[in-house]
């Protein structure tokens, strides 16, 4: 056989060995994300165009949260953070919409609190979904409740599921146990 035919088959093989190895990174990669990430992961692929602009947002908050300077609550901080939290759900007995954006400013002031960016929404729910990526689906939810209740469409019922969601991630943040069990 003729040495170019050789040079052919090396570059053909070497060719194939590279999509056999990029093909195995991007699968390992998007199963990394799905570990990391959950039911967002889902979420975000299944809005984005495709799979590959989905995967690279999710590695965009990756690389973001790690500029972030985040640090848990003093004591004193997260007891009086606590004594937010039972005022406002005490508030929902008579004031249900003004308990949902007690909880919404509680959930803003923590996160500030901890370091996080409070930007806009969006940005808020995508940096804490590096974090707590089993909450920020309830988050996105309550967040909906919240903007449904200002424009005065919610049931009170509707109201009582954001304050329940609300409280996952506000737990979550405070890096305690459940406010409920405490």
């Amino acid at each position: 056989m003729p040495t170019w035919a050789w040079i052919l088959i090396a570059i053909g093989a070497a060719i194939v060995i590279g999509a056999i190895a990029w093909g195995t990174y991007r699968k390992r990669r998007s199963s990394q994300l799905q570990d990391t990430f959950g039911a967002e992961y889902d979420r975000t692929v299944a809005d984005a165009p495709t799979r590959r602009e989905a995967e690279a947002d999710l590695t965009g908050r990756e690389k973001r949260h790690k500029d972030f300077e985040l640090k848990p609550l003093e004591p004193q901080a997260r007891e009086r953070y606590i004594d937010q939290w039972r005022q406002t759900q005490e508030r929902f007995v008579d004031d249900p919409e003004g308990a949902v954006g007690d909880a919404d400013r509680l959930i803003q002031e923590v996160m500030r609190e901890r370091g996080y960016p409070v930007e806009d929404f969006d940005r808020r729910a995508a940096d804490l979904s590096v974090d707590h990526p089993d909450v920020i689906s309830n988050y996105r939810a309550a967040h909906s409740t919240a903007i449904a209740n200002e424009r005065g469409k919610t049931t009170t019922e509707d109201l009582r599921n954001a304050v329940i969601h609300y409280r996952a991630l506000f737990s979550e943040l405070l890096e305690a146990e459940p406010v409920e069990s405490r």
